[in-house]
């Protein structure tokens, strides 16, 4: 799709695919396989849309719903840090809308929070060898007009929130996705050349509850312990009662 006479600019070397209705932005990346360079594949309407773990992901007209198609080229733990990545990009772009930045912070592994609550949530499907990953889809769900039915909302889960409702006013999936994109673009050269160190120093000065007691659940093993930090690897790092915990994936509650 050609973005002249958009009225927002694009990211150059990326494509955009848009669709009117799809299952799921991620499950049609699957299905291009003729992709060759960065592609977004967006849905206006995504009627079967997954998050984490297999679960529904409410997805109503007026949200965005997208996946981004790469060639990392890079290590799969390389690879699995692009969650920070996204989510880093996605406060960047939260901030053309919302005056006040101390509202939007960062949950690990992969949550954008506004006020506390769920504004968006990130997926990654990677394929390649144990050496290289060789094409990685990042799929996205952002709240920005419209709440997700609670049927798909998992218990212990923060409650989710929408972008308009924070300004009052009705927010443009694609203009939204197109500051998105240029900020993903630049945070991903960033991240190409001077690796995870800065990234991680950023993202720690957003990252929701830090310092204080959480939870992560794996499986059927739930660990609480003070949120210390993220370490170099992105892994959780908790202080518990039987000493320091890193933790590589969970789910998390306050």
């Amino acid at each position: 799709m050609s973005t002249e006479g958009q009225g927002w600019h694009w990211p150059a070397g990326h494509d955009l695919i848009l669709l009117d209705e799809v299952d799921s932005t991620m499950a049609e990346a699957r299905r291009r396989r003729d992709i060759t360079r960065p592609t977004w594949i967006v849905a206006r309407r995504q009627t079967a849309g997954v998050g984490r773990r297999g679960r529904a992901w409410g997805a109503p007209e007026g949200n965005l719903a997208a996946t981004l198609v790469l060639a990392p080229g890079c290590p799969p733990a390389t690879a699995a840090l692009y969650s920070f990545v996204t989510s880093f990009s996605l406060y960047a772009t939260c901030l053309a809308y919302v005056e006040d930045r101390e509202a939007i912070t960062l949950k690990w592994p992969n949550d954008v929070l506004l006020n506390g609550g769920k504004l968006a949530g990130i997926l990654l499907e990677s394929e390649g060898t144990m050496s290289e990953v060789g094409r990685l889809s990042i799929g996205l769900g952002v709240n920005l007009n419209a709440l997700p039915e609670a049927s798909v909302v998992e218990p212990r889960a923060l409650m989710p929130v929408t972008l308009a409702e924070e300004i009052g006013d009705a927010v443009d999936p694609l203009e939204f996705l197109a500051f998105f994109a240029e900020h993903f673009a630049h945070q991903d050269r960033f991240f190409r050349d001077e690796g995870f160190g800065p990234l991680r120093s950023a993202w720690l000065e957003r990252a929701a509850r830090l310092g204080d007691t959480i939870t992560a659940r794996m499986g059927a093993e739930e660990i609480s312990g003070r949120f210390l930090t993220v370490d170099e690897d992105g892994q959780l790092v908790l202080e518990t009662p039987g000493g320091r915990r890193a933790i590589a994936a969970a789910d998390v509650f306050f």
